[in-house]
């Protein structure tokens, strides 16, 4: 079994004050392509991990493929939920990680822990994940925020990924990771960062706040109604 790299005896866990979310290739015309889970899917747990760095104030850090292109522009989500991020051109590099202005800005952050997450699974969040551990970065890499054109090709290159030491995770085990507890004063934020990831969760908190409201109100019961 690999060891996740870089983390010298820690524990591999995300240190939310030392972590700066990458969010690579998020593109409309890419997105076509997903085939290892579906597009709609792929979408929400993006935008989710946008979220959760808003609400963590962690930085964001975003770049796409020739968006002029036809790989297309970034979802409109990310940026939109994550106003604080920063966009960076590349010129035509396919891994992130070799244009030198993407790697200045994460140098810039001071961070030693990347979230990663990108389509294609295999490129996009692969190539800069592998270049960033070599480079002494603690990688964390979130499979269900990135999408690629088989199952076959995530599981391949899940397999490379954590050969070359990051961590594999899923978008709800970062917000729960990050969110560390519920009793803050934003967790109702956080929770509709869960509708994203699973929505049927939005009808238990409608479930839930309706219920609170009967409590409050002291609403009679339709059931004890004469």
């Amino acid at each position: 079994m690999s060891t996740p790299a870089n983390f010298n005896g820690q524990m591999p866990v995300i240190r939310p004050d030392d972590a700066v979310m990458l969010l690579i290739d998020h593109q409309s015309g890419l997105f076509q392509t997903v085939g290892d889970m579906p597009m709609t899917e792929l979408r929400r747990n993006a935008t989710a991990l946008a979220k959760i760095a808003t609400l963590a104030k962690m930085p964001v850090i975003t770049t796409a493929s020739v968006p002029q292109g036809p790989n297309g522009p970034l979802i409109p989500e990310i940026h939109g939920s994550a106003p604080h991020a920063q966009y960076v051109a590349r010129t035509g590099q396919i891994n992130a990680w070799d244009n030198p202005d993407f790697v200045k800005a994460v140098k810039a952050t001071g961070k030693k822990q990347l979230i990663i997450a990108g389509t294609i699974t295999s490129v996009c969040m692969a190539f800069p994940a592998i270049s960033a551990i070599a480079d002494g970065y603690q990688v964390f890499v979130v499979v269900d925020a990135s999408g690629t054109y088989s199952k076959m090709a995530q599981e391949i290159t899940l397999a490379r990924v954590v050969q070359a030491g990051a961590v594999p995770m899923d978008t709800a085990a970062v917000a729960s990771e990050i969110q560390k507890t519920w009793n803050r004063e934003d967790a109702a934020a956080w929770a509709e960062v869960y509708t994203l990831v699973f929505p049927p969760y939005q009808l238990l908190i409608e479930s839930y706040n309706r219920a609170q409201e009967v409590v409050k109100n002291n609403e009679q019961l339709d059931s004890q109604r004469k």
